[in-house]
């Protein structure tokens, strides 16, 4: 639907790292969904969204201290209630793959957190 964007980028340091001294999968976990449902909100152009469902996360290499990553967006499906997109985060200089998500599931919700319709059909913004 739309080409992957690359909005966002992040140098990690010495917190980021796990045991073996390299990035720490939940950190870059916890990035990706602040990142996604920070594109969800601004492809819709209204919050009230929550993250429903991740498909399989593909660790593909990792990065070490000082290394500079990249996330990226893709919108990949507008639904009734939902939106679905797809991640890639990436070393910036190498462009190596470090993680891939192929599907990741927002849905609008209600005060009550019920999904409701967005009535959006193609982003509203970038």
């Amino acid at each position: 639907m739309q080409k992957m964007r690359f909005f966002s980028r992040k140098l990690i340091k010495p917190t980021d790292l796990n045991a073996h001294g390299t990035l720490f999968g939940g950190s870059v976990l916890a990035w990706i969904d602040e990142e996604a449902a920070i594109y969800v909100t601004c492809q819709l152009g209204k919050g009230n969204i929550a993250t429903k469902f991740m498909s399989e996360i593909d660790f593909v290499s990792s990065a070490k201290l000082g290394d500079i990553i990249e996330i990226g967006m893709e919108t990949v499906k507008f639904g009734n209630s939902s939106i679905t997109i797809r991640c890639l985060v990436r070393h910036k200089f190498t462009l190596q793959t470090i993680i891939s998500i192929d599907k990741i599931v927002f849905v609008h919700i209600n005060d009550e957190g019920k999904a409701i319709p967005h009535g959006v059909t193609e982003p509203a913004n970038e």
